[in-house]
């Protein structure tokens, strides 16, 4: 290579990392679907997690849990709560070793996922200090409480900020996506115990990047929003919002300053969404939502989240997951809220449907262990030995395989896969209003044997998408061929 093409590389490079360096982290994503905006009446969640270092993910089914009373949850940092006599059955994709990346969907159909937000509230010694961070604060936690214990959005919305309300949030802020077949929250924390939630409308379309997205407050407005009493005497009093001079906005109060220019991401998403061509930078702050060019689907939502046009590509190879969960109150919750997740990144994989109703996962998707242990602290903050270690026997791996092997020429080989999987998602949104047909024959009939056989549906989609993956990789990188003597 010429040296003077060496030194453009060099110089295009470390101008690309300071650019990242000022913009807002690029660490997870969502896409928020009102019924009235959906093509079959449902409420849509996309999500993207993203995460750096190594990783792995495992899914899990848990089924509901009885408690002795007296029983108590464990904090992440010390506290302890009352534990419910019962708490509810749950799917959990599980990101072990971290505190603030696994997504839920519970019996009931509430569905909670979150991204980071950075808020400039204090750190967390001096809210500690001040009391308002009490036994550690709360976070790893929250959202496996709202999958436990709420029954709809709303409660989850309402016990999130009863619980930061209680012992103080110990991360700097996140808002997190709280939904049900009816409706869908977006729950904004800050470091403390400040929060604000805003339900998205039916008929509009919400996209979530690491931003605060949540304005002006109508806090008369009880339907739509709901916050901690002192949200706005609180920024008043730091300074952050003047009463005498401007309307509450919640982003321009509590976020950090340098965050509150536009975001390309939430950019793209609304202009995807609403099926416009905007000019980029907007001479305007970004709606909370806008209204769809046409009702979105599954694929459209899944379409959202695996964009990068406009966006550095690489950060989209920092992605492990991404979901997409379609809530729908038309049938029993145990066929009508689907879980649809890739195994690894959005680009390399498929999405596959998982039912609320199915009774457990295949060992592909995770090690099989007692729930009791799965579920403590312990095991998800230091999980066994070889955790991380590659193993393609799992789902994981061997779409990580792919990944890493896509990724040494990503231009070239890319497309194939793509087609792929395209057509694998297409063959299964097909097979979709079938398979929900007969699963609602048996339901009426015998519900077990409405599970057992959404059950084993999605293990064998699964299955296939597995063994797609391994003929990808071969396709690849054929194995190399012994030599015979």
């Amino acid at each position: 290579m010429p040296a003077a093409r060496r030194v453009w590389i060099v110089v295009l490079v470390w101008s690309l990392l300071l650019s990242w360096a000022s913009a807002p982290l690029l660490a997870c994503y969502a896409v928020v679907v009102g019924r009235a905006a959906s093509a079959d009446g449902s409420v849509l969640v996309g999500h993207n997690e993203e995460n750096g270092g190594r990783r792995v993910l495992h899914f899990h089914k848990i089924p509901r849990r009885q408690h002795p009373p007296g029983a108590r949850v464990d904090l992440q940092f010390g506290g302890q709560l009352d534990e419910a006599p019962e708490t509810w059955a749950f799917l959990w994709s599980e990101n072990p070793g971290l505190a603030y990346s696994d997504g839920y969907l519970n019996e009931w159909g509430v569905a909670i996922a979150s991204d980071g937000c950075r808020s400039r509230e204090d750190g967390y010694d001096a809210l500690v200090a001040r009391g308002e961070i009490r036994d550690g604060g709360i976070g790893y936690m929250l959202r496996r409480l709202v999958a436990q214990r709420a029954k709809t959005a709303r409660e989850g919305m309402e016990l999130i900020g009863q619980l930061v309300e209680c012992f103080g949030y110990a991360d700097s802020g996140r808002t997190y996506v709280v939904a049900d077949p009816r409706e869908a929250w977006l729950v904004a924390v800050v470091r403390g115990r400040r929060w604000v939630a805003q339900r998205v409308p039916d008929d509009k379309v919400a996209i979530l990047p690491n931003v605060y997205i949540i304005g002006e407050v109508d806090l008369d407005d009880t339907a739509n929003f709901c916050a901690s009493p002192d949200l706005v005497s609180y920024a008043a009093a730091r300074g952050w919002f003047d009463p005498e001079r401007e309307r509450f906005s919640f982003r321009k109060a509590y976020q950090k300053p340098e965050r509150l220019a536009p975001d390309r991401r939430q950019f793209r998403g609304q202009e995807m969404a609403s099926g416009g061509t905007w000019t980029w930078p907007p001479a305007e702050a970004l709606p909370f939502a806008v209204t769809a060019h046409k009702k979105l689907a599954v694929a459209d939502v899944a379409a959202i989240l695996r964009n990068r046009e406009g966006i550095v590509p690489l950060f989209g190879r920092a992605t492990q997951e991404a979901a997409v969960f379609q809530l729908r109150d038309r049938l029993p919750a145990e066929i009508g809220c689907i879980y649809w997740r890739t195994a690894c990144r959005p680009d390399i994989s498929p999405l596959t449907p998982w039912y609320v109703g199915i009774t457990s996962t295949p060992e592909a998707y995770g090690p099989p262990v007692e729930p009791g242990t799965l579920l403590s602290l312990e095991h998800h903050f230091h999980p066994p030995a070889g955790t991380f270690d590659s193993d393609l026997r799992l789902a994981w791996w061997k779409f990580k395989a792919l990944a890493d092997l896509v990724d040494k020429d990503y231009e070239a080989r890319i497309g194939p896969v793509r087609t792929a999987w395209a057509a694998f998602e297409a063959r299964c949104l097909e097979k979709q209003e079938s398979a929900e047909a007969e699963a609602l024959r048996r339901w009426q009939q015998a519900p077990d044997a409405a599970r057992a056989m959404l059950t084993r549906y999605c293990s064998d989609l699964a299955a296939e998408a597995c063994g797609a993956a391994d003929r990808l990789r071969e396709a690849i990188a054929p194995p190399a061929k012994s030599r015979i003597h």
